[in-house]
């Protein structure tokens, strides 16, 4: 499911008007040979994978809501972070 902006925004709307609780999280998604692959930092564990960019997309979203209802029903707390920086490194070896 590839969201443009306004799409993902209709999606949040739906999602509060619902009264369902909104929680974002970062997601890293790598490509190599074999397709996607993707993880939620905050969500130790949480991780998914993909043929296609969009596939991936999909897929972690899926993922992190069945993570984050899991630990909802267990009592556990649902990290949230507090601040996210994501820079490419060039390392000279």
């Amino acid at each position: 499911m590839n969201l443009n902006p306004a799409e993902e925004t209709n999606l949040s709307r739906e999602l509060v008007s619902s009264k369902a609780r909104v929680y974002r999280f970062s997601v890293i998604i790598e490509k190599d040979k074999d397709g996607y692959f993707a993880f939620a930092p905050e969500l130790q564990g949480c991780y998914s994978q993909g043929d296609t960019y969009e596939e991936t997309l999909e897929n972690i979203r899926d993922a992190i809501r069945l993570h984050v209802e899991d630990r909802l029903e267990s009592g556990e707390e649902v990290p949230q972070p507090e601040s996210v920086s994501m820079i490419s490194l060039d390392v000279a070896v």
